[in-house]
C-alpha cells in the first residue's frame, strides 16, 4: 500500500498548513492534529466543507481543515491569494500565490505554485518544520527578484551585486527582469568617462556659468541627452555628439555647432527654440526635426550653415531669412512654408527637397542642384538670375 500524504489546517484558515504522513486510523490523525494545533481535535473537513469520518475516503495530498467541534467555516476560495512561506536558504519569505503567479506566468516559481502546476510535486522532505517551501538558493539575491514580482520595479540594496540578481532571474526564468539587470550590468562596468553626459552633468555645468561666457563642450558625448527648454546660449558644440539629443524649446542663440553630430535630434518649436548668429560649420543635421525654427537675427547677422548635412531634415515653416546654406545638403528635406528670403542656397543640394510654399525672394540658387524639388504655391515666382551663375 503506498504512502499518502495530507496538508492540515485550523479549520477557517488557509495559513499555517501542516503536511503528515496519512495514518491507518481516523483517530490517530486527530490526535497527531490536537498536539500540532494544540487544539482538541474533533472533526475534519474537505475544503468543500464535506465531513470526513472514514479515513479511507482521503485521497493522497487532500488538504484538510481540522476543528475542535465547530461546524466548517468557509475560508478563501481563491486560490492565487492563499499565501505560502518559501525558505530560502534559511531566510523566510511569506507572499501569495497570485505574487508568484500573475506577472510571470511561464516563470519556475508560476509553475510550482499554480493550481495544478509543479508545487503539488513537493514532499514532506520540500517543506521545514514550519512548513515553508524549502528552495535552496540564495536570500540575497531572491529578495529584489521577490520585490519586482510584488511591484514590477526593479530595487536592491547598492551593495548587492546584480549579477547575482541576474543569476537568481535566469534560475527562476523572471525573463522580463533580465534585460533590466543586463543594461545595469553593462553600464557598471563602462567606464564613466566613455559615457554621455547627462542633463543633470549639463545643468551643473550652466549653473556654474554666466550664460555671456563661452561655455566649452567641445567634442563631449551627448548623445540622447533632454537637453529641452534649457539656456544653452554661447555654448561651443564643436565637434560634439549630439545625435538623439531633445532640443525643443531650447536656447541655440550663438552657438557654435561647427562639424557637431546632430543627426535625429528633436529641435522643435520656433517660438522657443531661437538660433541666432549659430555657427553650423559641416554640422551633420541629418533627419533632423526643427519645425518651425527661427534662425533670424534682428540685428542683422545670420545663421552661418555652410556646408551642413541637411538630408531628409524637417524644417517645415521655419523662419531662415538670411540663412547661409551654401552647399549645404538638403537633398530629401522637408522646408514646405518656410521663409528663406535672401538666403544663400547657391550650391546646395536641394535634390527632391520639398520646398512648396516657401519665400524665396532673392534667395541664392545659383548652381544648386534643383532636381525633382517641389516649388508649388510659392509666394513669389523664382527668377531666373536666382539659379544660374
Amino acid at each position: 500500500m503506498s504512502v499518502k500524504y495530507v496538508t492540515l489546517h485550523m479549520n477557517g484558515s488557509n495559513s499555517s498548513g501542516v503536511v503528515f504522513q496519512l495514518p491507518q486510523s481516523l483517530d490517530v490523525l486527530l490526535q497527531n492534529a490536537s498536539c500540532k494545533f494544540n487544539i482538541e481535535a474533533q472533526r475534519l473537513f474537505l475544503n468543500d466543507g464535506s465531513e470526513i469520518r472514514d479515513i479511507s475516503y482521503i485521497r493522497n495530498k487532500d488538504t484538510l481543515y481540522v476543528s475542535d467541534g465547530k461546524d466548517f467555516m468557509k475560508t478563501c476560495e481563491d486560490t492565487h491569494s492563499e499565501w505560502v512561506t518559501l525558505n530560502v536558504g534559511g531566510k523566510h519569505f511569506t507572499t501569495s500565490k497570485r505574487t508568484l503567479t500573475a506577472n510571470e506566468p511561464t516563470s519556475m516559481l508560476a509553475r510550482m505554485f499554480s493550481e495544478g502546476g509543479e508545487g503539488y510535486l513537493f514532499t514532506p522532505s520540500s517543506l521545514d518544520v514550519d512548513g515553508a517551501y524549502l528552495i535552496d538558493r540564495s536570500p540575497t539575491y531572491f529578495e529584489p527578484i521577490l520585490n519586482y514580482l510584488r511591484c514590477g520595479q526593479l530595487v536592491y540594496d547598492l551593495n548587492v551585486n546584480p549579477e547575482g540578481i541576474l543569476e537568481e532571474a535566469r534560475f527562476f526564468g523572471i525573463d522580463s527582469i533580465i534585460p533590466m539587470l543586463e543594461q545595469i550590468i553593462t553600464k557598471e562596468k563602462t567606464p564613466r568617462d566613455s559615457l554621455p553626459l547627462t542633463r543633470r552633468d549639463v545643468i551643473d555645468a550652466l549653473i556654474k556659468c554666466p550664460y555671456t561666457a563661452e561655455l566649452r563642450f567641445q567634442g563631449v558625448n551627448l548623445s540622447g541627452a533632454d537637453l529641452s527648454r534649457l539656456d544653452l546660449r554661447h555654448i561651443n558644440f564643436k565637434y560634439a555628439n549630439l545625435q538623439g539629443c531633445k532640443l525643443t524649446g531650447s536656447n541655440m542663440s550663438w552657438c557654435c555647432l561647427e562639424r557637431a553630430d546632430l543627426s535625429h535630434a528633436n529641435m522643435d518649436n520656433a517660438q522657443l527654440l531661437v538660433i541666432l548668429g549659430v555657427k553650423g560649420l559641416c554640422a551633420n543635421l541629418e533627419g533632423v526635426s526643427m519645425k518651425t525654427c527661427n534662425f533670424k537675427d534682428p540685428g542683422g547677422s545670420r545663421a552661418n550653415l555652410e556646408s551642413v548635412n541637411l538630408k531628409g531634415a524637417i524644417l517645415e515653416g521655419s523662419d531662415m531669412g538670411c540663412v547661409n546654406l551654401r552647399v549645404a545638403t538638403l537633398k530629401n528635406a522637408n522646408l514646405k512654408n518656410c521663409d528663406l528670403r535672401a538666403a544663400v542656397l547657391a550650391g546646395a543640394d536641394l535634390e527632391n527637397c520639398d520646398l512648396s510654399g516657401s519665400d524665396l525672394h532673392e534667395a541664392n540658387l545659383r548652381g544648386a542642384n534643383l532636381k525633382d524639388a517641389a516649388f508649388g504655391l510659392m509666394l513669389t515666382p523664382l527668377h531666373m538670375s536666382q539659379t544660374i551663375r
